[in-house]
């Protein structure tokens, strides 16, 4: 009689940790569903340039109801993803209304905060996935001289400052909010594709501008580090290309990598 009930004792014991540990993992795996889109800037650039891996993309645009992003810049926007991404399942993005987040100015840790409590895109079998939040208020980067347009902050994740463009497009009459988003919005996501040189891989040697770094050397190219600055954009919109294209030589790496 002792052993049988030592025996039974034994085996509860057993299914006990069997399912704590079943437990164990299932919290692991909670934590783990964000990993992909967790890493640092530039290391899924061929990941979101090739077909090897993923077959389509989804962009998850989040905003507050005073500070969406105008139809033309999206729609810019999904023009410059389809000519340089090979996604052969599509690009699709989804759009989101979330309240307006309090504490502007915003520092890289809240940009981070308010991902992480909003997006729910997250790359998942052969479809991966980016996050864009047009934020209702200015960077604490910013200074007298100078305003932080946007931000490629992890590989998957871009913050536009979309209080900082509609700004600067009502202070001038000539300079069009719209192509502004395009710029930044293109700039950024240049970042995230690994331009220029962001993981130190690109395949021109003498491509980026190692006066400001992470930027190409070519002035009229989208990634030229005026082409997103407050100074750059005057000029251009002074001028007839309001929005900047990338130069070959930032188109030959991202080709490089699996681009068109």
């Amino acid at each position: 009689m002792k052993r049988t009930r030592t025996k039974i004792i034994y085996i509860l014991l057993s299914i006990f940790m069997v399912y704590g540990c079943k437990n164990d993992d299932n919290s692991e795996n909670l934590d783990d569903f964000k990993a992909e889109n967790r890493k640092t800037l530039g290391v899924s650039a061929e990941d979101l340039l090739s077909d090897d891996i993923y077959k389509s993309l989804t962009v998850e645009l989040l905003f507050s109801e005073s500070y969406r992003p105008t139809e033309t810049a999206i729609l810019n926007f999904k023009n410059f993803l389809n000519d340089r991404l090979n996604k052969p399942g599509g690009i699709n993005f989804l759009e989101r209304v979330i309240p307006e987040e309090a504490g502007a100015p915003f520092d890289n840790t809240e940009i981070r905060e308010i991902e992480d409590k909003n997006r729910e895109v997250y790359t998942v079998g052969d479809e991966i996935s980016v996050y864009v939040y047009f934020a209702n208020g200015k960077s604490a980067n910013d200074t007298a001289n100078s305003v932080t347009l946007g931000t490629a902050y992890m590989n998957t994740s871009i913050v536009i400052y979309e209080k900082t463009l509609m700004d600067i497009a009502s202070s001038s009459p000539l300079i069009n909010l719209a192509d502004l988003e395009t710029t930044a919005l293109n700039h950024e996501f240049g970042h995230i594709l690994g331009l220029v040189n962001i993981q130190e891989d690109d395949i021109h040697n003498l491509h980026e501008d190692t006066a400001h770094n992470k930027h190409c050397v070519i002035e009229n190219c989208l990634m030229y580090f005026e082409s997103n600055s407050l100074r750059g954009i005057r000029a251009r919109f002074s001028g007839t290309e309001r929005v900047a294209e990338l130069d070959p030589l930032c188109i030959a790496d991202l080709r490089a990598k699996g681009g068109k």
